[in-house]
């Protein structure tokens, strides 16, 4: 039976250096808009802040942020990110070991809370296999409607997008050896999936893991 190793790997913090989100929305938008838009939005904002709900806040901040953003200015922005985040934003240690991963042959897919079209830019640029990230609606007229498409991609989310993500290539779980690299509690259900899981809040001791 040959066994397909999948690597999964968070991004922010875990891949880069620090968070991603918050700045995109601040560069799209301008903190004042970010600001303004959360503070006319008590009814959401507040029980989601005492909830602590990860979730519904990035669903509200992006409508705050997004809502009718055009497609090129959100694509433009992405990509400005993206290319800061290539030039001084990338974690070393983590960066390493995804090119040790994709030397042994191994499928690595980006799976993270961050938005689409940046992550994956920078994932190609790191030569991985797919990213699946939180993704936001764009209506006909091509401008953002500053919905999610679908769930925020992290927690319980982030491991059924993995398995439906391995369910398309046709690898059943039982069937692939899977390394999950993350660094916050939103990573915890993808490192539990994992058969072998890896906190990376300190830096990585090596370039190829220890088993």
């Amino acid at each position: 039976m040959t066994t397909t190793t999948i690597a999964a790997f968070d991004f922010d913090a875990t891949l880069t250096r620090r968070d991603s989100v918050v700045p995109f929305l601040r560069r799209v938008a301008g903190t004042s808009r970010l600001v303004g838009g959360l503070l006319v939005r008590p009814g959401r904002v507040l029980p989601a802040v005492a909830r602590r709900d990860r979730d519904a806040l990035r669903a509200v901040a992006s409508e705050a942020a997004l809502r009718g953003v055009s497609r090129d200015n959100f694509d433009r922005h992405a990509a400005e990110l993206a290319v800061r985040i290539i030039h001084d934003g990338l974690r070393d240690d983590t960066v390493a070991r995804l090119g040790w991963h994709r030397q042994q042959g191994h499928q690595i897919v980006i799976v993270s809370a961050s938005y689409e079209q940046y992550v994956r830019l920078v994932g190609d640029h790191l030569g991985v296999d797919d990213v699946l990230a939180t993704r936001v609606e764009f209506d006909p007229a091509g401008c953002c409607t500053g919905r999610l498409v679908g769930a925020n991609c992290r927690g319980a989310e982030k491991v059924r997008r993995l398995s439906e993500w391995m369910r398309s290539r046709g690898v059943k779980r039982g069937d692939a050896t899977i390394w999950a690299y993350g660094d916050s509690n939103g990573d915890r259900a993808m490192l539990e999936f994992a058969n072998h899981s890896v906190w990376v809040g300190d830096p990585l001791a090596s370039v190829a893991p220890t088993v």
